[in-house]
């Protein structure tokens, strides 16, 4: 009996042990699309998250009327834009590092926008200079500080 019991101390710790040394999963975060949050009316929440490649984020439909979307110009060179549909929940892998800006497309212009940080920023000089409407430009800029801040801690 108790070589049964050692027997089955030893496998489950291979098991740990195989589960802690082989190869990491990648991570998925969470993106709630809300009429009211934390921060105002219309907004992502959070709008600033920064991953690693490979990691995905879930833009959740929680309130009615929004979807999630990429915006021209905010994007890494050679990614293809995700666009989601209205009232339904989106998954995006990012997998190349970057900066990638996206909106709520009814409620862009009332601010509904957020930033996806994937490694380096390498093209946040490019993604800076996109042209928003309204209140957006106002959010992109408070967004933008938060990534400056992170980026320079960083270093």
């Amino acid at each position: 009996m108790r070589k049964l019991i050692v027997m089955g101390a030893l496998v489950a710790a291979l098991g740990t042990a195989v589960a802690t040394t082989g190869t990491a999963s990648a991570a998925e975060f969470e993106v709630k699309m809300l009429n009211r949050g934390t921060a105002g009316m219309m907004v992502f929440e959070p709008a600033f998250v920064k991953v690693a490649a490979g990691d995905s984020v879930r833009f959740v439909a929680t309130d009615k009327g929004h979807n999630a979307e990429a915006i021209d110009g905010m994007l890494p060179e050679g990614v293809e834009p995700f666009v989601g549909k209205f009232n339904q929940d989106i998954r995006v892998t990012f997998e190349k590092p970057g900066v990638y800006g996206y909106k709520c497309k009814p409620h862009y212009g009332m601010g509904m926008v957020g930033l996806v940080v994937v490694g380096d920023p390498a093209n946040a000089d490019q993604a800076k200079a996109a042209k928003h409407p309204g209140k957006a430009k106002k959010v992109f800029a408070e967004l933008f500080e938060k990534l400056d801040t992170t980026t320079t801690a960083a270093k």
